[in-house]
This record gives structure tokens, sequence and C-alpha cells, in this order.
């Protein structure tokens, strides 16, 4: 897990990815409600903080915890599917691990 002392000044939404998923199962604007939401579906899969109105992308070189390098970290895909240093929870059929 991630914190990042900046992310508490920005406006966020907890995101829930099920381990199978391609697409968020769930979004919420508090880390309570989607842990109870997860543990009524013994839900399997990661629980991340992301901010409101910025990429993750963007979000990670402001920040200092990543600095793209290489052709590839500049293509649309690469920055589409980024995902990087933000606090995160796993879960397993509805329990935090």
């Amino acid at each position: 897990m991630h914190a990042d002392k900046q992310m508490s000044d920005l406006a966020h939404v907890w995101v829930f990815s099920g381990a199978d998923g391609h697409f968020p199962g769930g979004i919420f604007s508090d880390r309570a409600l989607a842990e109870q939401w997860i543990a009524s579906h013994k839900l399997t899969g990661t629980l991340t903080l992301y901010p409101i109105d910025l990429g993750a992308y963007e979000w990670a070189i402001e920040n200092g915890w990543f600095k793209p390098s290489k052709p590839h970290q500049f293509a649309p895909q690469f920055i589409g599917g980024f995902g990087c240093g933000h606090e995160h929870y796993h879960y397993d059929g509805g329990s935090r691990c």
C-alpha cells in the first residue's frame, strides 16, 4: 500500500477492480462504503484511491513516483493503462488481505 499526503488534499474516489474484470466494478466516495459492498458480495480484487480530474500518469509524474524515459511510456496505450503509487488494498472473498 502506498499513501501520499498530497492525495488527501485532492478530491478523490475509491475504485474497485475485480480480479478478472477489465472495468471497475464500483466507484465510491468513502472507503468504508466500498468495503461494505466488497464484503457483502464476497469480492476478490483491489480497491484503489484515485484523484478526480487528474490522470494517474500525471499524478505519478507530479509526485515523483514515475519519470517516463522510454518511447513506449509516452504512448496512449501506456498512459491509458497506467496505475502507480496510489493507496490501495487487496481483497479475497470479501476480506482484506
